[in-house]
């Protein structure tokens, strides 16, 4: 596959929005751990190797471990995420399937609890950003370098 378009080029404003949204959420009082896992989930569920590269990259520069980073997929089974990551995953799964089940009422009753509403607003905000990077990487077929 090669590359179809360079949107960062033929974009400017729409990525300066972009970057306004990941502005936002650097500013917020979520977890920068917490941050990468969302990315990270949202994009395996939507199959992005460019960002599954760069942002599984990011994590491990913050430290984060290896065994966390290969069981991600399999947050449910796997004993290494804390009950907020675990709200915060089952929700960014939601929010990214939004089409499949319009984000279920057991699914806000998980996540409400761990997180502010401010938080829960910029957890959606972060959630939006990723699946929309996402879409502009998978759009336009952005490779990992």
């Amino acid at each position: 596959m090669s590359a179809r378009l360079d949107f960062y080029k033929a974009g400017p404003d729409a990525i300066k929005a972009m970057v306004a949204l990941e502005q936002r959420i650097a500013k917020s009082a979520l977890e920068k751990p917490l941050v990468e896992l969302v990315r990270l989930r949202a994009s395996q569920i939507n199959g992005c190797a460019f960002c599954l590269d760069m942002h599984s990259a990011d994590a491990r520069k913050a430290g984060e471990d290896e065994r966390r980073l290969a069981t991600l997929s399999a947050w449910r089974e796997a004993p290494f995420f804390s009950e907020r990551e675990r709200a915060a995953l089952e929700w960014t799964e939601a929010v990214t399937l939004v089409s499949q089940e319009h984000v279920p009422d057991s699914v806000w009753a998980s996540v409400h609890g761990h997180f502010s509403p401010e938080e829960l607003t910029d957890l959606t905000l972060l959630i939006v950003a990723i699946n929309g990077w996402n879409r502009f990487a998978i759009a336009f077929r952005k490779m990992p370098a």
